[in-house]
């Protein structure tokens, strides 16, 4: 990225975790992250990252000077996860921000709930966001240069979302949002800011798979937002350089609700 223009929003010298970079929305952000001029590194819980990671891998080195790298970590395995961050800390002697957009749904209805599907998707979704930030920040202190924190929660964590049966799912995004504001509370004195980014309905392989079992959706969703369209993983690109960089220096504890207009009918 020039820094002769807008500078304050280059990464340039940032080192910078995204946590459920496999592949889908955090993969893309990641790809915007090395464009603007940070070293990325994915976690994943995956043994390796979709076929799109090694050119976007390779592109980063070629045309960004940058290096896109892959970490298999399971946010649930905290010993784990703070020995992985520590030792990607310790090897470029900073760090300055993460993604947290590892997580997990399931769509279930509140009377066939099972406790240990609750406590699952509570464990991955809000304990392993949190367990993230937190071995991130840890670092941040401890190397001294403030850094920025998103944490991918969803519009879902606003609103009950008409006709998806998912109380878990939408329960564990409301917590997000909350706990992103005391974290950046806590960690304000620290120059750590976090933030939260609430998407709309993205069109991922994921979903894709979901329009199979539930072909109406693909033609009602839409209608849900004023913009009467789905979004795409890409439409979320810029919002991830504007959180991690300069250019957002004065936002901490807020939400940035990216769903078309859905919920604010």
């Amino acid at each position: 990225m020039s820094t002769k223009s807008l500078p304050e929003f280059s990464l340039s010298g940032k080192v910078i975790l995204v946590s459920g970079a496999a592949r889908g929305l955090g993969l893309t952000q990641a790809e915007a992250l090395l464009e603007a001029g940070a070293t990325v590194y994915a976690l994943d819980l995956l043994p390796a990252p979709s076929p799109d990671f090694e050119p976007i891998a390779a592109r980063a080195e070629k045309e960004f000077g940058t290096r896109l790298h892959y970490r298999q970590v399971d946010v649930r395995e905290v010993e784990q996860l703070n020995s992985v961050v520590g030792d990607i800390a310790a090897e470029h002697g900073r760090l300055d921000g993460l993604i947290a957009a590892a997580g997990i749904q399931q769509e279930t209805s509140a009377l066939e709930y099972t406790a240990a599907d609750a406590n699952r998707m509570f464990e991955v979704n809000v304990t392993g966001v949190f367990m993230t930030s937190q071995a991130v920040a840890k670092q941040m202190i401890k190397y001294g240069n403030g850094g920025s924190i998103v944490l991918i929660a969803s519009m879902s964590g606003s609103v009950a979302n008409k006709g998806l049966i998912c109380p878990a799912y939408n329960a564990s995004k409301a917590a997000v949002i909350q706990l992103a504001r005391n974290l950046a509370m806590e960690w304000g004195p620290h120059n750590i800011r976090v933030n939260t980014i609430s998407p709309g309905y993205i069109v991922t392989a994921m979903v894709e798979a979901l329009f199979v079992r539930y072909p109406e959706r693909r033609e009602t969703w839409p209608k849900d937002n004023m913009l009467g369209r789905f979004s795409r993983p890409d439409e979320y690109r810029g919002a991830a350089v504007f959180l991690l960089s300069g250019a957002s220096s004065f936002m901490t504890g807020a939400d940035l609700r990216m769903d078309g207009g859905h919920s604010a009918w």
